[in-house]
């Protein structure tokens, strides 16, 4: 059987990285707004590539398989990119309703596996009725919350990034050769 070994290396390289997006998740913490525009406009960009790709795919596959799922989903994802870019405000309504029924959904299944758990009952409850708390106040204040969620998800995201890379480093996993056959039979 190969063998999966886990390394962590902390240099300086990734103390730096680290306060680098450290101080990168709070400038996007303080322009939640400029990010959350940001990141609607980037998204559109990705998805109108994507579906661009998706689209000249399909025209290579043809007399091949495949040709109609390609075009098709390189054509969804081609207008879902001109309609972020067209509408940013509607795209970020739209993903914040996403984010909030999720944090709902994943709120209301910590509660139900909560009294399910005998051990993690206490921590489950605790972050069940967070998240679905959270998820009700995204939801009761949609538009509101459609200017600036995504750009505090984001700030967050980079900043417990940039904590982690500081107290982890970087993690490389290794997997070493086999010194057997399949089967299990030596070599």
């Amino acid at each position: 059987m190969s063998g999966i070994s886990v390394t962590r290396q902390r240099t300086t390289w990734s103390f730096f990285l680290g306060a680098l997006l450290i101080l990168i998740g709070l400038v996007v913490l303080g322009n939640a707004v400029v990010a959350t525009t940001v990141s609607i406009l980037f998204l559109g960009w990705m998805l109108l590539i994507a579906g661009i790709a998706g689209l000249v795919a399909a025209v290579l596959a043809v007399g091949s398989g495949g040709v109609w799922s390609s075009a098709i989903g390189g054509g969804v994802c081609f207008v879902i990119g001109l309609m972020c870019l067209r509408h940013t405000d509607a795209a970020a309504v739209t993903l914040t309703l996403i984010m909030g029924a999720l944090f709902l959904l994943g709120g209301v299944v910590r509660l139900v596996a909560a009294g399910a758990s005998g051990e993690y009952r206490w921590p489950l409850l605790f972050s069940g009725a967070v998240s679905a708390v959270l998820g009700l106040i995204v939801l009761f204040n949609l538009f509101d919350a459609s200017r600036g969620l995504l750009g505090v998800m984001l700030g967050i995201q980079t900043i417990v990034e940039g904590v982690t890379m500081i107290l982890v480093g970087r993690v490389t996993v290794v997997t070493e050769p086999s010194s057997e056959l399949a089967y299990g039979r030596p070599m």
